[in-house]
């Protein structure tokens, strides 16, 4: 089976976990100080605004708390998003307000942002679909000037920049998923960007009890006069990382630029493999300014397509799949009657490809050659039938 999505883990992992135990402190400590820095690093900005979590669903949960986002309060968010995002605003008793896209880019626009806009808006979460940027620089300004909050859930987009900026330096907070499906890979782990000093500051204590203090060893390993001292200032959980993955982050941060060398040529590879392939549509270049992590690669197939498709390539050994699942569409959100022509077309027709950097030249080239098969045995019409 040629999967979707998988990891590049090996020895240098290894060792780095090797490492931690040898050490036998496998705990929140000096290492997880040391990829918060390595990320902050990598981002460009302030590493005591970077806190590594131990997922990036429970970072949006914290930017939801970090926020005060409660009953009363409307969060617009693309439909096509992880149900992390809208879960945390559920669970806040705020109401997800879904927004359209474009059914090619599956981001959406500052218009589709704009047109969800309510009275009660409070904040807007962007998702960087497959790792592309998206509008996200006209919808920060709009954002501003409207005195909306952004949070951007940039889970796909480890490596994505506009320009000189990454991705997740645009809004006030931002989340990264460093899960067992995505580039850099931690097994679970998030890393949180909090821009406000303030609000940095709270996010740590909310991520670990809500602890002024932390009692015992603190992350540099130092022991504070009377230890056994504590406040609590909030009523926070625990959803820190810690050095075990720690240690496998720093090695995958180090290997960052060669895993989306390698994805960006399996892209590139896909594009002309299936270049004027009838029925088989590419998603449109992005800006020459928008680097891309290339964490999802897509095609977009005939409507009535995809799912016949789909499954014969996993009959043939080549996964595939969709995500995200319209959350307009999910009852548990109430947003029954909505309705988002975008959404609904790209849902209809696309195709996520194997995107991951352990794909050889022959898995892509096999994995076109399945797609183009698979196409070219589309069901022919009644009227096609008679001719």
């Amino acid at each position: 089976m040629i999967n979707v999505f998988q990891p590049a883990l090996g020895s240098e992992e290894l060792a780095a976990v090797e490492a931690v135990f040898s050490d036998s402190w496998p705990g929140m400590g000096p290492r997880t100080t040391a990829f918060e820095a390595a990320f902050a690093d990598h981002l460009g900005v302030d590493p005591d605004g970077v806190l590594f979590v131990n997922s990036a669903t429970a970072g949006l949960f914290l930017a939801v708390e970090l926020l005060g986002l409660g009953p009363g309060d409307d969060v617009v968010m693309p439909s096509i998003s992880f149900v992390g995002a809208a879960n945390a605003v559920c669970a806040a008793g705020a109401r997800p307000v879904f927004c359209d896209v474009d059914p090619r880019t599956l981001n959406p626009t500052v218009e589709d942002v704009e047109r969800s806009l309510t009275a009660r808006t409070r904040a807007v979460v962007l998702l960087h679909y497959g790792g592309l940027p998206g509008e996200v620089e006209r919808i920060a300004a709009f954002c501003r000037e409207r005195g909306v909050r952004l949070v951007e859930d940039a889970a796909c987009a480890v490596a994505s920049r506009v320009g000189d900026r990454a991705c997740g330096t645009f809004g006030d907070i931002a989340v990264w998923s460093f899960d067992a499906m995505k580039i850099l890979s931690t097994g679970d782990g998030g890393m949180v960007l909090v821009r406000d000093p303030d609000e940095a500051d709270r996010a740590r204590r909310l991520a670990y009890h809500g602890l002024r203090h932390h009692s015992g060893m603190s992350a540099s390993r130092s022991v504070a006069r009377r230890w056994w001292d504590l406040d609590v200032e909030g009523f926070g959980r625990r959803i820190v990382g810690n050095d075990l993955t720690a240690a496998i982050g720093l090695v995958q941060l180090s290997r960052l630029h060669a895993f989306v060398d390698r994805r960006r040529n399996v892209a590139a590879a896909y594009d002309r493999l299936l270049d004027g392939v009838e029925g088989v549509a590419a998603p449109p270049p992005a800006p020459e300014d928008h680097t891309c992590s290339h964490y999802f690669h897509w095609v977009r197939l005939d409507p009535g397509e995809r799912d016949r498709v789909a499954a014969e390539l996993l009959e043939r050994g080549v996964y595939t799949t969709f995500r995200y699942a319209p959350l307009h569409r999910v009852s548990a959100y109430g947003a029954d009657g909505v309705r988002l022509p975008g959404v609904e077309e790209a849902a209809e027709r696309t195709l996520l490809l194997p995107q991951h950097q352990g794909l050889s030249d022959a898995d892509v080239e096999r994995v076109a050659k399945e797609l183009v098969s698979s196409v070219a045995r589309r069901p022919r019409t009644r009227n096609e039938s008679r001719r």
